[in-house]
């Protein structure tokens, strides 16, 4: 998976939505609830750098693989709606085969 750019970027979609997913689901409900806000600061640190590649992989998977505006575009948008990255890895690996 890792051995080119395309298999680097489905992989750091994967880690990015699982960051995301963590952040929303158990390190917020932390913070507000349980007033733990350190579960955001480590998670949402995390994440922020995850999302940094995630957006770093995209632009070099755009030029590499000669993606459209509209689907570069959708797969940016996949980063911000939960289980939008999964969909993503599952329609790129699709393609792949």
């Amino acid at each position: 998976m890792l051995r080119n750019v395309l298999g680097q970027f489905r992989m750091i979609a994967i880690l990015e939505g699982i960051s995301f997913l963590v952040l929303l689901f158990i390190a917020m409900p932390l913070k507000y609830m349980m007033d733990m806000p350190q579960a955001v600061a480590v998670v949402g640190a995390a994440h922020g750098v995850l999302f940094v590649m995630y957006g770093l992989w995209l632009v070099v998977v755009k030029f590499k693989y000669r993606w459209s505006i509209l689907k570069t575009g959708i797969a940016f948008l996949a980063s911000f709606i939960p289980f939008g990255t999964f969909v993503l890895d599952r329609k790129l690996k699709e393609e792949a085969a």
